[in-house]
Parts: structure tokens; sequence; C-alpha cells
């Protein structure tokens, strides 16, 4: 069944505002009665509602929810465990199979291959792992417990209009959160950015390879990638550096880290491109470095995870070419207890760190470099024992 994103888009809208004014929690039965009638005034089906009716929820979701310790490894753990050589050997050989859909993927919507073949290799191994959880009783399960429903209750309504209209089985499987397919789409991106890449008039993203390279191509362009401009360079910082200019959203004409010392990695200069990065310091400013461009902001639009994001940028500039990146020897970093003691303290000091989990996210990074700042430390984010104890 072709998929008419128009239709869909409006059909996405619709169900995304009346959802965010629903309740989390309470009775499981009388609130999916209320995610039946919003689906039901969307022009969601019997077929669907069927489907709907017989969702319940999944305690090994939950327990998936709360327990997300992969991203308490270091970037040089988490990439090292990740940029593998079967993913490299493999994403080598994909590219040179589907190289006419890449190249139409490149052309139609300004995607580099690499890029696509990165986020394949990253989340299903090219298709191989795409998730045994039934996909409607993950997002049901999400968007009824009240930890992070205003995520997964707008997509309940287009994976139930997928199902209605019978692009997806009643019992599909994909990843504990919601996400199916070789690529790990969601089902609001499903209907909106669904492509048609074997033009078999069916949009397959679980069994269609080019399906799921045309489908990935438009959700990261949706998310504002910038046709063929870079996402990161590896670079080298010098030992003296404002480090307090430095971090990802602070970004900054080549010219200008040239003249504070910065080359490329193999030690010539940077050519300047035009273009403005911010400096990228996953583990401080004596850990690997990288310009980060604009369209790297698209990275953390597919996953807020820094280090997921970084180490996707790093395995698509490998596919491209780049050799591995040069870890450096950065200082020792704060394990899972220690860090759960340093954000209690920023909290403590008013800093929104999230959650008190452990991980070195988004919140707690510029919570370290806004306390680096006011202790005269190198402002690099990178926390560490020091800190911790001038805190």
């Amino acid at each position: 069944m072709r998929l008419h994103s128009i239709v869909f888009a409006a059909l996405l809208s619709a169900a995304t505002g009346s959802a965010m004014a629903q309740q989390c929690g309470g009775d499981f039965e009388a609130w999916k009665q209320d995610v039946a009638t919003e689906a039901r005034a969307t022009g969601v089906g019997s077929v669907g509602l069927q489907a709907l009716e017989a969702a319940s929820i999944d305690p090994k979701v939950l327990a998936r929810d709360r327990a997300q310790g992969v991203f308490s490894q270091t970037f040089t753990q988490f990439s090292g465990r990740m940029i593998s050589d079967y993913r490299l050997k493999q994403g080598a050989a994909n590219l040179k199979k589907y190289a006419d859909i890449f190249a139409r993927a490149d052309q139609q919507f300004g995607v580099q291959p690499p890029i696509i073949a990165a986020f394949w290799a990253l989340e299903t191994d090219f298709g191989a792992v795409q998730g045994d959880f039934h996909t409607l009783s993950a997002l049901v399960t999400l968007a009824h417990d009240c930890r992070r429903p205003q995520l997964f209750r707008p997509q309940l309504v287009p994976l139930l209009t997928l199902i209605d209209r019978g692009v997806l089985p009643a019992d599909v499987k994909g990843a504990w959160a919601g996400e199916i397919g070789q690529t790990q789409i969601l089902p609001s991106d499903y209907l909106a950015r669904g492509t048609d890449g074997d033009a078999d008039g069916v949009i397959d993203l679980r069994g269609s390879a080019p399906d799921a390279i045309m489908t990935t191509a438009n959700k990261v362009l949706s998310h504002g990638w910038k046709r063929d401009q870079p996402w990161i360079e590896e670079v080298r910082v010098p030992d003296q550096l404002p480090w307090d200019q430095t971090g990802r959203t602070n970004k900054l004409p080549l010219a200008q880290w040239a003249e504070w010392g910065v080359t490329r990695s193999d030690g010539t200069p940077l050519v300047d491109n035009g273009l403005r990065a911010g400096l990228a310091l996953p583990m401080g400013r004596k850990g690997p470095a990288f310009l980060a461009y604009d369209n790297f902001d698209v990275y953390l639009q597919w996953n807020q995870s820094f280090t997921y994001a970084l180490t996707a940028a790093v395995l698509a500039t490998r596919l491209a070419g780049a050799p591995p990146y040069d870890p450096r020897s950065p200082e020792p970093g704060l394990n899972g207890d220690l860090m759960r003691e340093l954000q209690a303290k920023l909290e403590a000091k008013g800093y929104d760190v999230g959650t008190v989990d452990g991980i070195l996210g988004t919140n707690t990074r510029e919570a370290v470099r806004q306390e680096q700042m006011k202790l005269g430390l190198a402002v690099d984010g990178w926390p560490t024992e020091e800190l911790l104890a001038k805190l």
C-alpha cells in the first residue's frame, strides 16, 4: 500500500496536538479508551482500534527504559565497541552493493552515503537485528508510564494508522522504544518521511534496503541537514587554548581555530572552507578532538546522547575513508558512583542536570563547564576527581 505523506503529515499534526493534552498513568483500560477516541477522531478504523485493544503493558520495556547503562561509557569505550571491523567491512560492501540507491538518496536529499550507512550499521547491523519487542505494546507501555510520556504518546496514532492501513501488521516487532525497521524509524517518521526506494508501490522499512536508505536520508534532511556539507573533522589541539571558547555549540570560523593553533589531524594547517564549527572535546582537552559543523547537530536530533551521536559521526567519516581517530591521553574521568555524586552537588548548586543517573549528558556537561569557569579550571566540560574535590 502506497503511503501518501501529505495526508499522513496532517494526521500526525492532529494526533500530536491532541496527544499532548492527554494524561499518563491511571487506569490502563480507561487510558487506552482515551487513546482510541483520539485515534478514531483522526480516521483510524476497526483494524487499528482492535490492535490497540489487544495491546498490553510490557514490564521488560520499562526495565529497558530504566537501565540504559550503555551511555555511562566514555566516548572511547563506546565508540571502540561500536565501530567494529565487521561494521566497517559490511558498510563498505553495502555502499558498493546499493551504490545506485545511495547516489539517488544523495541527489534527492543531499545526504551523503556514509551518513546513511553509519546509522544503518549502528541501529541494526544492516537489518540483521531489528528487535523483538511488540511495537504497539512497547509504545503503549512507555506512553502510559509517566517518566517520558511526551516522547511516546505522539507515536501511537501514527502507528495505529500504519496498522489500520495494512502497511504494518498488528504484531509488528522492533526495538524496545518503538522504533521500526532497518534504521529504527519511529512511526511518525514512517508516516511523514517514508520513501519508496525500490518503486514497488510499498514502503517496507523492515524488508527493503532501498526503502530504508531513502527514508533515512529523508529523515536526516528533515532535521536540518545542509546538503553536501561536512559534519565533523578530527583535529589536533595545542596545550594552550582559550578553553572557554570550546564546545559544540560555540561555532567559530576555521580561521580563528587555526589562529589558536588547532590543526588537521595530520598536523597540517586547517583549510578554511568558509563554514563555522565548534570544538567538541568528548573527554576533555587531553582527549580526542573534533570540529563539529552545523550538520553534526542533526545527529543529536537522531539521538540525544552526545556519545552515540559522535560515534555515529565518526563511523561515517571512517566509511568515507578517514583513518581511526587518535584517542590521545585524556585525564581519568568519574565512574558511575562519582558521577552521581558530582551531579547531586551540581543539582544542589541550582543546575538542571536532568536525572542524577551517573551519565554525562548535555546538561551535566554544561554545568561542569560553568563550574570550571568559576573555579579557574580549563573549561572543557570533562568532569574529573579534581573538579569533584573542589566542589
